[in-house]
């Protein structure tokens, strides 16, 4: 299922958002904001691992000995 949302933006943006539909990088402003999102999450899960790791390395990562213990 999809949703509409309308968001507002400065001229300056809009301008970069047609560039790249226009140039075909891109189908449309639709998938413009998809591919966004898309590397906001990727990133958001990187920071989360990487803050793993550095819990891991500092020894206070939380050993799991099912996956009971991840509550």
């Amino acid at each position: 299922m999809r949703a509409v949302i309308n968001i507002s933006l400065p001229q300056q943006m809009v301008e970069t958002v047609e560039e790249n539909v226009q140039s075909g990088r891109f189908a449309s402003k639709s998938e413009f904001f998809r591919h966004l999102i898309r590397e906001w999450q990727d990133d958001k899960l990187l920071w989360e691992l990487n803050q793993s790791r550095n819990e891991y390395d500092r020894g206070k990562a939380k050993v799991l000995k099912s996956l009971k213990d991840l509550r």
